[in-house]
């Protein structure tokens, strides 16, 4: 068995996808080990990298893929990519046990269409399973609270690098 310090982590993507209103897009998620009461399931979205995919399309894909949403401009990103651990008791039931914790490239995007674009329950134009039970808009400070403990370090970075886009 790989020690946990030996394993990769996970390439990902994540975005924060602002309103008018400069409220952020959370999402609750429908299950996974990492999620322990219904406080913190909430989280922005994101999603794995692909193979020899570049981060920028795969974060429109992922927006895609568990929102529907595609009526979005660029705000910005952070340069470096954001890693976390998970716990080392869910390592086995996370990703297979082939992580360790994610990676993360981080971009904001200003959601420039109507809510009704938005579809949870039938993401992707209905092509893939629903990952979130419920969404909401949040002021960008309360998302560190929303989001399971050890993802917290990642999300007050993001709220912190992209604050400044709030208008």
């Amino acid at each position: 068995m790989t020690r946990f310090e030996d394993l990769p982590y996970r390439p990902c993507v994540g975005v924060m996808v602002l309103n008018r209103d400069g409220l952020a897009f959370v999402g609750r998620r429908t299950e996974g080990p990492e999620h322990v009461d219904d406080v913190h399931a909430w989280q922005m979205p994101q999603g794995g990298v692909d193979p020899g995919e570049d981060p920028w399309p795969a974060a429109l894909r992922e927006l895609w893929e568990e929102t529907s949403i595609r009526s979005v401009e660029k705000l910005g990103e952070i340069e470096e990519w954001l890693a976390y651990d998970i716990p080392r008791d869910i390592v086995g039931q996370a990703w297979k046990g082939r992580y360790r914790g994610q990676t993360q490239k981080w971009y904001a995007l200003r959601f420039t269409g109507d809510e009704s674009e938005i579809n949870i329950a039938a993401p992707g134009g209905g092509a893939h399973d629903p990952e979130f039970a419920d969404w909401r808009w949040e002021p960008i400070e309360n998302l560190p609270g929303l989001i399971i403990p050890f993802k917290r370090p990642v999300y007050e970075r993001v709220v912190a690098e992209f604050a400044k886009l709030i208008r």
